[in-house]
């Protein structure tokens, strides 16, 4: 399922171009050519977060720790294989794309985090949890 979609954006490429084009933006100033590409890596990262969440709703599947370890290993995670649990590499996502860690790690409290993609399925597991 993410593999059709992870091959046919060659990683390297999608994000040089996103990296040009957020330096064509603000007219190529310089020293921010770094930066550039660490944001490309990000939107990449989330672009393909969001297709399998979309997948994962669409078909209406649950989540699986191989389907998230190859998730993990296409947006660049290391070693996800180690990696054992659901809240684990989910964690491990969240931190690559930035955003705080705390998938299903917080049962008790309302998700601040707005902006997670993974706050519809985190909300829906600990529901699952505690019925």
């Amino acid at each position: 399922m993410l593999s059709d979609l992870a091959n046919t954006i060659n990683r390297h490429r999608w994000i040089a171009e996103a990296a040009y084009y957020k330096a064509e933006a603000r007219n190529f100033k310089p020293g921010r050519a770094l930066n550039d590409w660490l944001e490309a890596e990000i939107i990449y990262s989330k672009t393909l977060i969001a297709a399998y969440v979309a997948i994962l709703q669409e078909d209406g599947a649950p989540i699986t720790t191989v389907s998230l370890q190859h998730l993990a290993a296409v947006i660049g995670i290391e070693n996800p294989d180690g990696l054992v649990s659901e809240p684990e590499l989910v964690r491990a996502i969240q931190r690559a794309t930035k955003h705080r860690p705390c998938f299903r790690s917080e049962a008790n409290k309302l998700c601040q985090e707005t902006e997670c993609q993974w706050r519809d399925e985190c909300r829906t597991l600990i529901s699952e949890w505690y019925s």
